[in-house]
């Protein structure tokens, strides 16, 4: 399937009333588990499961749908937070959406931990890694301290994303395992030694 028609299958599940509804219902425990915060060091690093149901929709609907519900969660997160919003630091969240939709081809065949895994790492280190803790520095440094800034949030971003990456991918593999979405009539579980690579959803 080419790109184009990907775009429009993608943009035509988002007209159903059940993937709008399950999208509503996933930003909507985004914005609840970002509340719970287990430890949370200092200002800039906590650790939450978040991002599980944004990797979810992009995963089940597709990038369009995930960066919606990436960025609604984010949006709404900040409003009930009090500490405001800043659109720089809205991308890693639309991220977490966009790019486990766009590599959902990888679950086709097969939803073991290690393919979660693989579709879960490339925002995990471009968005919560890389661009936010640039952002971070951009924000909150002088320019003469941004270097020595933004090798403190690379360090100390790079171990808590680590942490929450290992949660993250073990538990949506648990979800995948325990055929939840496949029941929902919101995945088909891949067949064994299936060697097609049509979208099961």
């Amino acid at each position: 399937m080419n790109t184009r028609m990907n775009v429009s299958e993608w943009a035509t599940t988002l007209k159903k009333p059940k993937t709008l509804a399950v999208c509503a219902m996933l930003a909507a425990l985004s914005v609840i588990f970002a509340r719970l915060i287990i430890p949370m060091p200092n200002a800039f690093t906590r650790f939450s499961i978040e991002a599980i149901p944004i990797y979810i929709a992009g995963v089940l609907f597709g990038p369009i749908a995930g960066g919606i519900v990436g960025f609604v969660a984010d949006l709404v997160g900040c409003l009930f937070s009090g500490y405001g919003y800043n659109p720089m630091f809205c991308i890693p969240p639309i991220l977490y959406g966009v790019l486990p939709g766009l590599l959902r081809f990888l679950l086709f065949k097969k939803t073991d931990l290690w393919r979660i895994a693989l579709v879960y790492l490339p925002p995990v280190v471009i968005g919560s890694i890389l661009y936010q803790s640039w952002s971070l520095a951009t924000v909150y440094t002088r320019p003469e301290g941004f270097s020595a800034t933004l090798t403190y949030f690379l360090t100390s971003r790079s171990i808590q994303f680590a942490v929450t990456f290992v949660i993250d991918a073990v538990l949506t593999w648990l979800l995948f395992r325990s055929r939840l979405f496949e029941r929902a009539g919101l995945w088909k579980a891949p067949k064994e030694g299936s060697s097609d690579g049509s979208d099961p959803a």
